[in-house]
């Protein structure tokens, strides 16, 4: 029999699966160290990506379309983006903090940055003073979800969702495109009924729209299609009640959408890596 391969449990190795809702860190790259290779991820991730140089220079994609970050220069990798990126050939290092995210639902306006290269937002903080904010912004939210406390991905969450009003904030808030009014009430829709099946071609007739184009637009939009959109809340919902309730885990199921416990327990361990009571062990203190 073959013997399971040992899961890689460091985020800047080659390998990790990023199979979590929130993971931060900082990624130290100077020539010729274990680190010192190329990220290449043809088909992008399934979450978002912030990153932000603190030290030396990186290079982004490769041709036409290559560019450099040095301290300062933000970078949105919303999901399927292609990530191709590393340290400069001209700069010995390039250190860069980083936070891996699914996001909340109403985090959508906040996640089209106006500056965009290849679906990769750029963003450069004027001044150094703006950059200590947001450095020690990303140093809260790595500090904060390292924490063994039952609460801690969701404070962690909370920082982020300031950072990114704060990355809103930086850029002119005249250039960020506007989400599709329809596409936020299908947003809102679909969050009020979790618990619900509601069919693409229902929720497009209740939001005026077509089946087809209503598709389009969100996964445009948004990022991801409706139906892993709603995935992706169905399991944020059923985490916070693991933590925070005493509910089984077949009531907890069924108020997220899942009738059957067997296939809610595999759907969660899918997404989150450890099944439900797993889970709830996790995040309760000893």
């Amino acid at each position: 029999m073959q013997k399971e391969k040992p899961k890689q449990l460091n985020p800047l190795l080659p390998g990790y699966a990023f199979d979590v809702f929130l993971v931060s860190g900082m990624t130290p790259i100077a020539q010729d160290s274990t680190l010192d290779f190329i990220i290449d991820r043809p088909r992008g991730m399934k979450g978002f990506i912030v990153n932000l140089t603190i030290k030396g220079k990186g290079q982004v994609f490769q041709g036409d379309k290559a560019f450099t970050v040095e301290p300062g220069d933000l970078l949105l990798f919303p999901p399927a983006a292609v990530h191709h990126y590393g340290r400069a050939a001209d700069a010995p290092v390039w250190f860069h903090r980083w936070v891996y995210f699914r996001p909340r639902a109403y985090w959508a306006d906040w996640l089209k940055w106006p500056r965009v290269v290849d679906n990769v937002g750029r963003l450069n903080l004027a001044d150094s003073q703006l950059f200590d904010e947001f450095d020690g912004l990303f140093r809260a939210i790595e500090e904060t979800n390292q924490q063994l406390r039952p609460m801690s991905e969701q404070l962690a969450m909370n920082l982020l969702e300031r950072l990114l009003i704060r990355c809103y904030e930086a850029s002119s808030l005249a250039e960020y495109p506007t989400i599709d009014h329809r596409v936020l009430q299908a947003c809102q829709i679909l969050s009020e009924s979790l618990a619900a099946e509601i069919s693409v071609e229902v929720l497009a007739q209740q939001v005026f729209l077509s089946p087809s184009r209503l598709a389009h637009l969100f996964r445009e939009q948004v990022g991801v299609g409706i139906v892993r959109w709603r995935e992706d809340q169905r399991i944020i919902r059923a985490k916070l009640l693991l933590q925070t309730t005493p509910m089984s885990v077949a009531a907890i199921g069924q108020q997220v959408g899942y009738d059957d416990q067997l296939y809610f327990s595999r759907v969660f361990k899918k997404r989150v890596g450890v099944s439900p009571s797993e889970y709830r062990k996790c995040a309760t203190p000893l």
